[in-house]
């Protein structure tokens, strides 16, 4: 028997790796993501607007956003393939987490090469914030991949890793409830009358987001334990599925083509929203939170109702359509929403 048989197998006897998590465990590793979660929530509601507002045209706009997830999509893929093959989670999450801090920072504090070279020419800042706003979702990823990865090396015990990504979505509502509890407050208490006020609401807005991320990355660091459990796997004698395994199957193509189309739906409408009742409802500046903050309350509500159901394929199959005609409809009606009838936004 071989030393590394041998490790797969203590481990996987190891009644700690078979006991369910303890409590403060779950909670420790739930505030990894926190950084991500409130730092992704302002990014897709509120980076379009704030580009355009100091001035970058709509298509600058738009290339800093593509560029972004142009990095995040490829990061993902070779950042997840590095992580399999060398493991130490928590030095990727650190890593990815400074990168998302500096980075973040940087696009909302303004143009730093415009600064070092003395010049505020368009085509700059447009590189400028394209740059940064890559380096962000590469650091994005780096903490996303190494964070959900870990659940897996922490337990074999199939309730504790449910409970694990259980408390990760806990705290991504927490997340996005304190992002828009700041945007509200900022935008209630400062009125923005000049272009560097404006600048100054958005930049609150970003610090607070990244000071509060930050304080939650450090306590996830200093509590949670590097997984041992990465090193017994490696031992396992089952044989590794290649990635092209799954271009072979026609359920990879039907999910992701399912998933692809509901972020695009999710994302879209989070990015313009902002734009929307602002400059088309005319509505407070106070609405840029309130608006988003309802939204996601009633469909955290409707989520966490929709899990106590016993699903099937045809249930599921029902209300994934339901769902789609109904945001149809609801979306129908915002657009004809004449812009006296603005407070009829908060109710579709």
């Amino acid at each position: 028997m071989t030393s590394s048989t041998v490790m797969n197998y203590d481990i996987e006897n190891d009644d700690s790796f078979t006991q369910p998590v303890g409590r403060w465990s779950v909670l420790y590793y739930g505030s990894g993501h926190m950084l991500n979660d409130i730092t992704a929530a302002c990014w897709f509601t509120y980076l379009l607007l704030f580009l355009t507002d100091i001035g970058l045209s709509p298509r600058g706009a738009a290339a800093v956003m593509l560029s972004g997830q142009i990095a995040d999509g490829f990061a993902t893929i070779f950042i997840g393939e590095l992580i399999d093959r060398f493991g130490h989670f928590k030095i990727w999450h650190g890593a990815g987490s400074v990168l998302v801090a500096v980075s973040f920072s940087s696009v909302f504090g303004g143009c730093m090469p415009c600064r070092i070279l003395s010049t505020s020419t368009l085509k700059v800042e447009t590189i400028s914030y394209c740059v940064f706003a890559a380096i962000f979702n590469v650091g994005w990823a780096a903490t996303q991949v190494a964070h959900m990865s870990m659940v897996n090396c922490i337990t074999l015990n199939s309730t504790s890793r449910v409970v694990l990504t259980s408390c990760r979505n806990a705290f991504t509502m927490v997340a996005n409830l304190s992002l828009y509890a700041i945007a509200f407050i900022v935008f209630s208490v400062s009125t923005a009358k000049t272009h560097a006020d404006l600048e100054n609401q958005y930049r609150w807005i970003a610090y607070s987001s990244i000071f509060i991320g930050c304080c939650f990355v450090g306590i996830f660091l200093s509590r949670t334990e590097e997984p041992r459990l990465k090193m017994g796997l490696r031992g396992n004698s089952h044989a590794r599925i290649s990635w092209a395994y799954w271009f072979k199957k026609i359920l990879y193509y039907q999910v992701a083509l399912v998933y692809m189309l509901t972020r695009l739906v999710v994302n879209v409408s989070q990015a313009y929203l902002a734009f929307y009742v602002i400059n088309d409802l005319r509505m407070g500046q106070s609405a840029k939170a309130l608006v988003p903050a309802i939204i996601y309350i009633c469909s955290f509500i409707v989520s966490i109702l929709l899990q106590e159901m016993a699903w099937t394929g045809q249930r599921l199959k029902a209300y994934y359509s339901a769902g789609g005609v109904l945001w149809v409809f609801c979306g129908a009606g915002i657009l004809i929403l004449p812009m006296n009838m603005s407070a009829f936004m908060l109710l579709e």
